[in-house]
């Protein structure tokens, strides 16, 4: 199954660009910045970087020259996508690595028009690499096993979370309130006997006369 790595700092674009594609049965890895983008093109080995021009940390420029100079992302293929309003210079975008520009928001037919090539022209990349490497690619590999991972992480999580919480009740043991005898509350409510006073000295000096 072909690979996307979605980039983009907006959400809407972001939960519209995933709804197009995963409708087409592709996957798709979505980030919100470049950094992340970057570490994200090892483990998730897409097939396609549609980024953002103006994504924070790094950019759509820096991220198409990042993948055009080294020769384990040989196959991936980048596209730009920018707001309506977003300036740049669309022949330094291709001249940085960009395959395909497109504007946002992302209009179905011409999203999926421009990555289709793109997708083929991977997958012979790959297919020519696998060919001079070996049958199995380690990188294939471990992008597969990425993806199960992330797919399943929320489904650990929540059993995880289920189980701690088990745990925790059977481990709390009801103290039971303290109960009072009814001789322990009619004493309680009987009022206190008064101390004897001490008799006046000089009274009692009378007295011993």
């Amino acid at each position: 199954m072909s690979r996307i790595l979605l980039a983009d700092d907006s959400q809407q674009a972001l939960r519209l660009g995933e709804q197009i594609l995963t409708g087409e049965g592709l996957q798709v890895v979505s980030v919100t910045d470049g950094a992340t983008a970057l570490r994200r093109l090892h483990d998730a080995d897409p097939d396609v970087l549609i980024t953002d021009v103006f994504l924070p940390t790094k950019n759509g420029f820096e991220l198409a020259r990042y993948i055009k100079a080294q020769p384990e992302q040989k196959h991936v293929r980048v596209v730009f996508a920018a707001g309506v309003a977003d300036q740049f210079d669309e022949q330094d975008a291709k001249n940085a690595g960009a395959e395909a520009i497109l504007r946002k928001p992302f209009e179905a037919s011409a999203l999926l028009a421009a990555i289709r090539p793109l997708l083929a022209q991977a997958k012979a990349e790959r297919e020519k690499q696998a060919g001079s490497q070996g049958r199995f690619e380690r990188s294939t590999i471990r992008a597969a096993v990425t993806l199960a991972i992330d797919s399943a992480m929320p489904v650990m999580i929540e059993e995880m979370t289920e189980r701690v919480m088990l745990a925790l009740s059977q481990q709390r043991v009801p103290v039971p309130a303290a109960s009072t005898t009814g001789a322990e509350r009619k004493s309680a409510s009987a009022p206190a006997e008064s101390a004897p006073t001490a008799e006046p000295a000089s009274q009692a000096i009378g007295d011993q006369r």
